[in-house]
Parts: C-alpha cells; structure tokens; sequence
C-alpha cells in the first residue's frame, strides 16, 4: 500500500512538472514548429524514463548503461521545471517593459535560447559533479582530548544501481591514503536487496585505519532487511554501532566513540536509537556520537557529555534549491555547526547518491575530521 501511494504521488508530481515545461516553456520558445514539435518528443520520453525508473532501481538486473539513461530523468525533468519557473518569471518581466516591440521580440529570442542553453548546461554540470567526490578537510576542537586524531567519514553512498563495486573500490583506495585512525559510515549505506549489494559490500573490507571502522545503520537499511546488513556489514571486519560505544585510542588518550539506530525506528517500533545505552559509563571523557539524522538532536533533551556528533541524510540537498526544503525537515544541511555550548554536529553531504546521478550546488564528499 505504502509503495502504491509513493507511485501515485511519484507520478502526479513529475507529470505536473512535465505538463509546465511542455505549456510554459516549449510552446512559448520563439523556434520553428518543427523544433518545437522535437523538443516535445524528447520531454516525453524523458518523462518515459521517470515512470521506469522505480522498476530498474529496486529490481536491479538491467545493465548499468540502461540504468543510467533510466535514472537521469528524474533529475533532468526537476531542473528542467526550476529553469522554465525562471524562464517565466525573465518573460512576464519582460513583457512589463516599454520597449518597442522589434526590441521583446530580439530579447525574447535570446532569452529562449539562453534557456535551452542553461537547461543542456546544467544537467551536464550535474551529472559531472556526482562522478567525482571531493575531499572535505574540516578541523574540530575537542574539549579536553589528549592528543589529535584524524576521522573520516562517508556517508549516503546507496550502494545499488550505479553505485556497484568499481564506484566502492575507488572510494576505497581515495581513504587508504588518508591515513585516518578510524573510518566511520554514517548510515545508508545499502539501498537494495543485501544478495545484490554483496559486491560492492566486499571491497569495504579493504578499508585501512589504524583503530577500525564502524557503521551505523540509516534509515534506508530499515527498507531491506536490516538485520541482514547487519549481519553482513559486521562480516567484513567492520563494526556496527547499535545503541552501544567503543573506546578509542590509547588508555586515557583517547574518546568513547558511540553509535545509534536511525530515528526512523520510531516508525516501526523495532531498532529504535536508544541514547542512554549509546552513552553508558562514557562520563567525563571526550565523546563522538554518530547518528545518521541531523533531526536526531531534537529528540534528545540534553546533549551535555556528547562532545561531537557525526550525521548524514540530508545529501547537502544534492540538487539545488533542494537544500532549502531539506532545512525544513532538517536543523543542519551541511557542514560543523555549534549545536549549544557543549556540542558541535558535523552533517556530510552524502558520499553517493539518491535517484538521479546528479548533483548540483552539493558535491559528494570524504570528510577528513582534524580532531584536536
């Protein structure tokens, strides 16, 4: 039922969109009829592509090329949407002036074609900018900590369709030579039926750091058998947080690093986070707390003992101006931010991607965290 309504709204939504572009933008746009007519075809084949894309993401066995091409309608219509609100907007502007009519007729020509322009220019920039993840370098004081150490975190990676092995062994090897003392992953790591993310799974047993690495779960896990990552994910040497804490570093150089569930256990009642369990006999010692929403932090009514926390979720938006919807779910979209006076969160923008692979206004990233 709940996939159902997903569709539905899924289908209105985008379907919209391509109704907008198709009277506001296209029919509008001073080219010949025939170019208009081929522009047309081309925005209903993309909105094709959106309405196979939920088949090829959560039944994996299309080739990846086919993926590909499925998976960037979602995002080309989206962009495509905001530059015909902004074509709109230019074009009502327009019309409003005293210009002699010769004069809106030469800037409407250019305006239309500067539009075509920024539609192409932009989704090429977008997709461009998921194929690479930068490094994020970020230093972070620490009350009390005896000597520095060097986190790094990923993040969001949704293993399944485009994010496969090549994409984890890459990602892999950038971190091995960063000499971290741990790696952390904060939550959506696998986003697909565990059997078709073992592959790319593998290869995280490659991950170099001198105390280990650890994961917490997201709230995606939730959507394929979370035990089941569990599982799996703890089989490759890394360790899974679940409402618990490890010490790390040498004796009483050292910080209790701690990990929770994702909120999103609150929904089903099962694998809820649990912070007392998460904190226990941490008391007095520098302390890291990963969980995966930002949003979390408003669900615990003291962050006094909780030096860091470490989260995800919220891609940095991934697709401008997405980022400003996601601050209305979220208190933190990218970046360190001073929580209160005891506590400072850092949010990563995803080391992957969700739906299209595409983004804009929010790389991918690696944090390296300079603790000190």
């Amino acid at each position: 039922m709940n996939f159902i309504i997903f569709f539905s709204v899924f289908f209105i939504v985008f379907a919209f969109q391509t109704l907008i572009i198709k009277k506001r933008l296209i029919n509008k746009l001073d080219f010949t009829y025939k170019t208009k007519k081929y522009l047309s075809l081309i925005l209903y084949i993309t909105f094709l592509g959106v309405l196979l894309y939920p088949m090829a993401r959560y039944f994996p066995i299309v080739p990846n090329w086919l993926y590909f091409l499925l998976s960037l309608p979602i995002g080309v219509i989206f962009l495509t949407f905001m530059i015909t609100l902004l074509h709109e907007i230019i074009s009502f502007g327009f019309s409003k002036t005293k210009y002699t009519k010769n004069r809106r007729e030469f800037f409407k020509k250019g305006l239309d074609i500067g539009a075509i322009s920024l539609v192409l220019a932009t989704n090429a920039k977008a997709i461009d900018n998921a194929r690479n993840v930068e490094l994020e370098l970020v230093d972070v004081k620490i009350k009390n900590l005896a000597q520095p150490y060097t986190i790094i975190q990923i993040s969001d990676i949704h293993i399944g369709g485009l994010i496969d092995k090549t994409f984890i062994k890459s990602l892999v090897d950038k971190i091995n030579l960063l000499n971290a003392d741990i790696v952390v992953i904060t939550g959506d790591l696998v986003d697909t039926k565990i059997e078709y993310a073992t592959p790319a799974l593998d290869e995280l047993r490659n991950l170099k750091s001198k105390y280990g690495t650890y994961f917490i779960v997201g709230n995606h896990e939730y959507f394929h058998k979370i035990q089941r990552i569990i599982n799996y994910v703890n089989s490759l040497g890394i360790k899974t947080l679940e409402n618990e804490n490890v010490y790390i570093g040498e004796k009483n150089k050292g910080f209790y690093l701690c990990g929770v569930y994702d909120r999103f256990g609150f929904k089903y009642n099962f694998y809820e986070p649990d912070i007392n369990k998460a904190l226990k006999n941490t008391q007095n010692h520098p302390t890291i707390l990963l969980a995966h929403q930002p949003k979390y932090l408003k669900d615990l009514k003291d962050t006094k003992g909780i030096d860091l926390v470490l989260c995800g979720h919220t891609h940095g938006g991934q697709i401008f101006p997405f980022n400003f919807l996601v601050k209305l779910e979220q208190p933190y979209v990218k970046g360190l931010h001073q929580h209160n006076e005891h506590t400072q969160v850092y949010v990563n923008k995803g080391t992957g991607f969700w739906g299209p692979p595409m983004r804009l206004g929010a790389s991918s990233e690696i944090s390296i965290l300079k603790l000190s």
